[in-house]
């Protein structure tokens, strides 16, 4: 499209959230968009998006296992700094210990959050291979856009107009849980993310 002088129709305000740091080091891609993984806790993926409340915009990040499409890690904050997607990456390590230097191989796109020091050094401390994407390409994140896609139908725009943060945390906490526990996915059998790892370590 670009070639072509063509762009898109936007609905509303866009909201930049990726923000490349160029003076920040970036690790290789590892991945090289092959997102599938034969076991748990091989390949972590991770993105956040936005929702508009009320009271202002909130962010939402997410920590998804490829191997079922579990998500191990999630975040709501009202602020889109490096420590919000950090607190998503600690609840995914707190849940899932995974060994260190395990093979576990983690990608992100170039967004300053990512690729702050705090979180590649939580990383590197963790045992985790970081890997890194480009900009601007949903292709090159496709399980994690799906997923920030699911809750965005799923939840915000179904329910909305939301009130607050308050709101919206819950709303995915509620959302998580049932994406875990009990809706089907058809990318793994038509079963969901909890009982495809629970087959494998049967």
């Amino acid at each position: 499209m670009a070639d072509l002088g063509l762009q898109g129709v936007i609905r509303g305000k866009p909201i930049r959230t990726t923000v490349q740091d160029k003076a920040a080091p970036c690790p290789l891609d590892h991945v090289n968009r092959v997102f599938h993984a034969p076991a748990p806790n091989r390949l972590w993926l991770s993105d956040f998006t936005y929702v508009s409340t009320w009271s202002g915009f909130v962010y939402v990040a997410f920590v998804i296992d490829a191997y079922a499409r579990r998500i191990v890690g999630w975040r709501v904050s009202r602020t889109a700094h490096a420590s919000f997607v950090l607190d998503a990456l600690e609840q995914a390590l707190h849940e899932r210990r995974p060994v260190h230097r395990g093979g576990l191989v983690h990608p992100s796109d170039r967004g300053s959050q990512y690729v702050s020091v705090r979180y590649t050094g939580r990383l590197a401390k963790a045992g985790i291979e970081p890997s890194v994407r480009s900009v601007s390409d949903p292709y090159d994140n496709a399980v994690a856009e799906t997923i920030n896609g699911l809750h965005k139908a799923e939840v915000i725009h179904r329910r909305g107009p939301w009130r607050s943060f308050e709101e919206v945390e819950f709303a995915t906490l509620t959302w998580v849980d049932c994406f875990n526990n009990r809706w089907p996915l058809e990318p793994i059998g038509n079963i969901p993310p909890d009982e495809a790892e629970e087959r494998y370590y049967g």
